[in-house]
């Protein structure tokens, strides 16, 4: 069963969805960045790489290292990171800043390497991801739940499934919808929405 969205209010006099509590990390997080629509691929594949590391763990865990992440995967430049060798997983293994599994990092590479392919496939990525959303624009999800996954992340999810990507399930993939605001799940009341 899906929780009930909630606005909780803030000693700001800011309204926020309730997920982000308190933690001035995921308040900025919410506040800037959250269901705010993205087009630029480098940024489409930061999230890609901080998403498919979020599975199985709590978003806050990743945001947490998010800087980490940056440094160790090359600020994010694809090219670089699907460059990548067997030396530097050996490498990445031994960050302490990171989530050091050998196969989310070895994901983080091939991934990278597929998300050229889509860029040289629709141009970038964001057309890729674009040509799933109805009429090609994002959209807003008025819901009284908290959706898990819907029918245009599950064709995302089940399209790069099929071209090899890893670790992006409907799941993660509508988390992603969300962080990248193709859609926005800010709740009525929201002073961000």
């Amino acid at each position: 069963m899906a929780a009930k969205k909630t606005v909780e209010p803030v000693t700001d006099n800011l309204k926020r969805c309730a997920w982000c509590g308190s933690d001035p990390l995921y308040t900025k997080y919410h506040d800037e960045e959250w269901g705010k629509t993205v087009h630029d691929d480098k940024v489409l594949f930061e999230f890609l790489v901080l998403e498919s590391a979020q599975a199985g763990l709590s978003w806050i865990t990743i945001l947490r290292r998010r800087e980490n992440y940056r440094k160790a995967f090359a600020n994010f430049d694809v090219k670089k990171v699907a460059a990548m060798t067997a030396d530097d997983v050996e490498r990445l293994m031994q960050d302490e800043g990171i989530i050091r599994n050998r196969l989310k990092i070895k994901t983080t590479i091939s991934n990278a390497q597929l998300f050229i392919a889509v860029q040289k496939e629709f141009g970038s990525f964001d057309k890729y991801l674009y040509s799933f959303m109805p009429h090609g624009k994002p959209f807003n999800n008025q819901s009284s739940t908290f959706a898990v996954s819907t029918p245009v992340s599950d064709a995302i999810a089940k399209d790069m499934k099929k071209r090899g990507f890893k670790f992006f399930g409907t799941t993660i993939c509508y988390a992603y919808m969300q962080a990248v605001g193709m859609v926005n799940d800010h709740v009525v009341g929201c002073s961000f929405k």
